[in-house]
């Protein structure tokens, strides 16, 4: 029989692992008849508003939804522009322009991959063209972007900060979580995810009453009575099975968040002499390792070599925002992205999910320690 691979991610791995108790939170929901919204939606909102220390969540349909919806309830729409980075999750960018609002790119610092505070300064100052109305730094990969100066530059230029938090569940600056920065954060609950799902759904953070009482009423219809649409508005609601499963989830997520840092630390250490750029976490933060990532000038031949001894690498991301089809030569934004492209041109990923065992790491270790000496 041929060995399974090592995967980047494993959300039935997950699901095995608390089978149980995620079905019988299942047949609750099943047998309790309210599976749009109801008790358990509500549940799961204010269990995670309290784990992070945040003033409301709303759960929506997907982590695009999420942003989709921070962004209108900051009143951004047509004719407006919001900068973010082009090395992220295209979601990112698509939100934006759902709202008809413009993204404008902001290149990243070379050490942590999330956006350059001295780039946006940059930025900003060079901009011609639609007001500038919003900031969405993206947490990549389990790092934390460097709010604290994101937050200054944005009150400088009285910018809204929205924080995009779909990879970085957990993760803090000091002791404060990601999520709890910025004026609306927007969390993604994709399987794959630190905190995930069987399917889809996303999460809005509010960190004012005001915020959350106008994003209850965008994200269905408009609604403050039903049936009664106030302001034109959405339908973006997280499933209440998926609420149910997320709260099984919830208490185990700071211990698996550990264990991608034990994981991290050892390939940190073992794969120290092999010449490959490893990942550096920002100091006064606390890196959840989404992805463990790697610079590799040969990449291709690396992640080959990989998956011939069964283990996957992943490529997040092969080509930036701004170089795809559909936003080439369209969303510049004016600025050249030399970080962006080249950190994009090399990096890939290793699997550091959970639910691995030593062996497991022991194999991923060997496998890149066997490719770059037979080279």
């Amino acid at each position: 029989m041929t060995p399974r691979p090592i995967l980047p991610a494993d959300p039935k791995a997950h699901y095995e692992r608390q089978r149980e108790a995620i079905l019988t939170a299942m047949r609750r929901v099943l047998e309790g008849g309210t599976y749009i919204l109801g008790p358990e939606v509500a549940a799961f909102e204010a269990a995670f508003a309290a784990y992070l220390e945040a003033g409301e969540v709303i759960g929506v349909g997907s982590g695009t939804d999420a942003i989709e919806l921070a962004l209108r309830v900051a009143g951004i729409g047509a004719g407006d522009a919001v900068l973010t980075v082009s090395h992220t999750a295209v979601a990112t960018v698509a939100a934006i322009e759902l709202t008809g609002a413009t993204p404008v790119f902001v290149d990243i610092d070379p050490l942590t991959y999330t956006m350059d505070p001295a780039a946006l300064a940059a930025t900003i100052a060079a901009h011609h063209g639609k007001p500038l109305r919003a900031v969405v730094p993206v947490h990549l990969y389990g790092q934390p972007a460097d709010m604290l100066s994101i937050l200054a530059i944005a009150e400088q230029h009285q910018l809204v900060v929205i924080e995009d938090c779909a990879q970085a569940h957990g993760a803090t600056i000091g002791s404060q979580k990601v999520g709890t920065f910025g004026a609306l954060a927007a969390f993604s609950f994709y399987p794959t995810k630190n905190l995930g799902a069987l399917g889809d759904g996303g999460a809005l953070v509010c960190n004012t009453a005001a915020l959350a009482a106008r994003a209850r009423l965008l994200q269905q219809y408009g609604w403050r009575e039903r049936y009664i649409s106030e302001i034109p508005g959405l339908n973006t609601r997280l499933d209440a099975l998926q609420a149910a499963i997320l709260g099984v989830k919830l208490p185990q997520l700071d211990a698996d968040n550990t264990v991608r840092r034990q994981i991290a630390a050892r390939y940190s250490t073992e794969l120290a002499a092999t010449g490959l750029t490893l990942p550096a976490a920002a100091p006064g933060t606390m890196h959840v390792y989404h992805q463990y990532t790697v610079l590799a000038p040969e990449r291709r031949a690396l992640v080959e070599a990989l998956r011939a001894d069964g283990v996957l690498a992943g490529i997040l991301y092969p080509v930036p925002v701004h170089l795809q089809p559909a936003y080439l030569h369209r969303l510049t934004g004016g600025a050249p992205l030399p970080v962006t492209e080249r950190v994009c041109q090399t990096l890939l990923c290793l699997p550091v999910q959970p639910t691995l065992d030593e062996a497991a790491v022991t194999t991923v270790i060997a496998a890149v320690h066997r490719h770059l000496a037979a080279r």
